[in-house]
């Protein structure tokens, strides 16, 4: 029931349902996902936390990259939720926008990526 409950509470939250359904299926670079949401860097971040306590998403940290994938190894009711989040994302327009979105930051480089984004500037 905790995890259930930790779940839930984590995806209380537009953008993280929104990061949920972009991760279905695929990995994502925390630069990839900012771009996406729009977001800054450390709001991102600070979901991206959220949902890793919460045991829907796992990362690892390649060089100065960091990757986010759902967790495989959610519980089984947390999993049957994440599903359902999907789902009902992939019917929304919203849903259907970050799809679209996401197409086009996928043809980009990560690298070139995060050096377009302010916060990554030198």
């Amino acid at each position: 029931m905790r995890e259930l409950l930790a779940a839930m509470k984590a995806l209380a939250d537009e953008n993280r349902l929104r990061v949920v359904s972009a991760l279905n299926g695929r990995e994502l670079c925390l630069c990839q996902i900012v771009a996406l949401l729009g977001l800054a860097t450390s709001t991102v971040s600070r979901h991206m936390s959220i949902l890793h306590q919460a045991r829907l998403v796992e990362s690892r940290k390649e060089g100065r990259w960091n990757y986010f994938r759902l967790d495989e190894n959610a519980p089984k009711g947390v999993a049957a939720v994440l599903e359902a989040v999907v789902l009902e994302l992939k019917r929304d327009s919203v849903g259907r926008e970050d799809a679209k979105r996401l197409r086009e930051i996928l043809k980009l480089d990560p690298e070139t990526l995060c050096r377009s984004q302010s916060e990554c500037k030198r």
